[in-house]
């Protein structure tokens, strides 16, 4: 139901010193493994989300048999605060999406 690269609302239901436990239906619940919530030390889960607390997650993988989703918010504006951009995956988003009309026009350009 869910593919990798959907950013989707979750309710956080539990936190554990290992990562984030979210609720995304009413089938399907998540988690968000300390890994997955910054780039940098993450010393206390607490100061990134609340019990209950709604926020944007990145889907990595779905197991569609267990019902599991494995979720990220590192490099996503996950609050929704009303200032969230949940487009905004990753700061190299547009690079990515340039690249391969640069390289096209670089290939034109040093063909003629």
């Amino acid at each position: 139901m869910y593919k990798k690269g959907d950013i989707i609302t979750v309710r956080v239901t539990g936190i554990e010193d290992y990562g984030i436990f979210v609720m995304i239906d009413d089938t399907f619940t998540g988690l968000i493994h300390i890994s997955e919530i910054s780039d940098k030390f993450v010393r206390n889960i607490n100061d990134y989300v609340g019990i209950d607390e709604q926020i944007y997650a990145y889907v990595i993988s779905c197991d569609d048999v267990e019902k599991k989703v494995k979720l990220s918010i590192k490099n996503l504006d996950y609050k929704m605060d009303g200032s969230c951009n949940p487009d905004k995956l990753d700061g190299f988003r547009a690079l990515r999406e340039q690249l391969p009309k640069w390289v096209n026009d670089y290939k034109k350009e040093n063909r003629e």
